[in-house]
């Protein structure tokens, strides 16, 4: 690539120099560029337009994204728009266009979290409208990602924990299935589990500590590259309740799953007793009671909201913003999330609109 357009968030890629740091590499190697800053958490279809109109104007031939999952989507959303000018990139998030080319991406990454850097997925939010919608494509895949954990050593604790969420979670959205026969699949999610699991507190404790920086982020990106899902059928419902969670309140995504999941998982976990039962002995290191498995996998439920609580993440609605959702904004809610009742999500068991309305009613405490 000889003209590139580099996308960032707020003002940590300037404050340690990682920014000019790049720019400069770009400058001795003769790579003309430009930038896009101002990327905010849940990012924002507005400001990927803007990024679409700039790398159309000079030409670029690489989209490259200096941050986390936020700045990677927006980045994946600003090259499908420089490769096929004629339609509107929204249109992609809402099923209305297929991608079917698209521009180079690279990534620097900064906040191991949202898997991005390796995935097929991004999501984009319509400000306007309070509306968030992912996209699954193969041309969401990067070019090429950059992985230094020593990057993520000034993140703040609350990032660091929601990132472990977001990883943990993606996780998770695989291994809650009905697909039981899954062993070696189910070993590899089970163990990126316990290590992040165990990593989130050396880290919290040591922000300083590689090793532990580098297991989260080498697992953020495992957990997101279907490696995890591999010969199982996804879930996520949990992730497509939270969206409409953070698009209303504008919420960071990784608290939002946890005041989310324990909800879910209780309202559900009867669809599959054993794979719970499971999750609960070999990732949270609960007693097996095999006179009772339900027993079990309440047990381990609990225990994985006690984690969350651990590292600082809400287990509830109420602890999330502060306060209730009302009857009105779980209406809001749930109706964006069923398309007014004409969509269902998950596989474990399917949700139709009501049940959505019961998971938000039940993690509204």
């Amino acid at each position: 690539a000889s003209r590139v357009l580099v996308v960032y968030g707020g003002q940590s890629a300037k404050k340690s120099g990682l920014l000019d740091k790049v720019l400069a590499l770009l400058d001795g190697a003769g790579i003309s560029h430009q930038e896009l800053g101002g990327v905010q958490p849940n990012p924002h279809l507005g400001l990927a337009r803007e990024g679409v109109k700039k790398a159309i104007a000079m030409d670029a031939q690489l989209i490259l994204a200096i941050g986390g999952g936020s700045v990677i989507d927006t980045a994946k959303a600003i090259a499908h728009g420089k490769a096929n000018p004629e339609i509107d990139i929204w249109e992609c998030w809402l099923g209305k266009q297929k991608v079917s080319k698209t521009t180079p991406i690279g990534v620097i990454l900064t906040i191991p979290a949202s898997g991005s850097e390796t995935s097929d997925s991004a999501v984009l939010t319509d400000e306007t409208i309070l509306q968030k919608r992912g996209l699954n494509t193969e041309f969401n895949r990067p070019a090429f990602a950059i992985m230094d954990p020593s990057l993520a050593a000034t993140l703040p604790r609350r990032q660091v924990a929601c990132g472990v969420t977001d990883i943990m979670m993606h996780t998770m959205e695989r291994y809650f299935s009905h697909d039981d026969d899954m062993t070696v699949t189910d070993a590899i999610a089970e163990s990126i589990l316990r290590t992040v699991k165990d990593s989130v507190f050396e880290v919290l404790k040591e922000p300083e500590n590689y090793v532990h920086r580098a297991q989260i982020m080498w697992a953020g990106s495992l957990a997101h590259n279907d490696l995890t899902g591999c010969g199982t059928t996804g879930d996520w419902a949990t992730h497509q309740l939270e969206h409409e969670l953070s698009a209303l309140f504008d919420v960071a995504h990784g608290a939002g799953l946890a005041a989310l999941w324990g909800s879910w998982a209780r309202y559900v976990y009867k669809e599959n007793v054993t794979r719970f039962a499971q999750f609960a002995v070999n990732v949270m290191g609960v007693t097996n009671d095999f006179k009772s498995p339900e027993h079990t996998a309440l047990a381990g439920i609990e225990a994985m909201e006690d984690f969350y609580r651990a590292i600082g993440m809400p287990v509830s609605i109420c602890e999330l913003i502060g306060r209730q959702a009302t009857d009105e904004e779980i209406k809001l809610m749930t109706d964006k999330c069923s398309s007014g009742g004409s969509a269902t999500t998950g596989n474990l068991k399917v949700l139709h609109r009501d049940d959505m309305k019961n998971i938000y009613r039940m993690a509204n405490r």
